[in-house]
């Protein structure tokens, strides 16, 4: 019998679980380190700590809002051409088949952090989907996201804002 090793998990597990909003607590975004990948006017493009796959990235508005009704005209621009250039870096950085982008707004649809709507960029290769998370609920999670991180940082830095 082969073992999967998820070793950034129990970090997540045993650690202190912050009261406030994840999204919204300046310089501690992410435990053990911030990974933000771009900071717009109104809102920032950053590494899912705890990714469905390699490259989960997030694009979050600075103002602590869960409707999307909430956003003014300039926060739903700047978040749509974040999410667009999410896609392009990870088009060149990681070379996916294709992409899975979306929210969840609210509990009952899936959301972990119901307060501060989040769009998900999430790049997808055809046969990433395998039996280990279909019959054992676990995924397998190619890359240290610290180090997906890096890789997607250069593509981003590049940007003009």
């Amino acid at each position: 019998m082969k073992a999967i090793g998820a070793p950034w998990r129990m970090a997540y597990i045993r650690g202190e679980k912050v009261k406030e909003c994840i999204f919204c607590v300046d310089g501690e975004v992410c435990p053990g380190g911030d990974l933000r990948l771009l900071e717009g006017e109104s809102a920032f493009v950053m590494m899912n700590r705890y990714p469905y796959t390699s490259g989960h990235i997030m694009v979050v508005p600075r103002r602590h809002v869960s409707n999307l009704e909430e956003l003014t005209t300039a926060e739903r621009a700047e978040i749509f051409d974040l999410v667009a250039l999410s896609v392009q870096a990870l088009k060149e950085s990681v070379q996916p088949d294709g992409f899975n982008i979306g929210m969840n707004l609210g509990k009952a649809a899936g959301a972990g952090i119901e307060d501060h709507l989040h769009v998900h960029v999430v790049p997808r290769w055809n046969g990433d989907t395998n039996f280990v998370s279909v019959v054992g609920d676990v995924r397998v999670i190619p890359e240290d996201v610290v180090q997906t991180w890096e890789r997607l940082r250069p593509y981003f830095r590049r940007s003009v804002r």
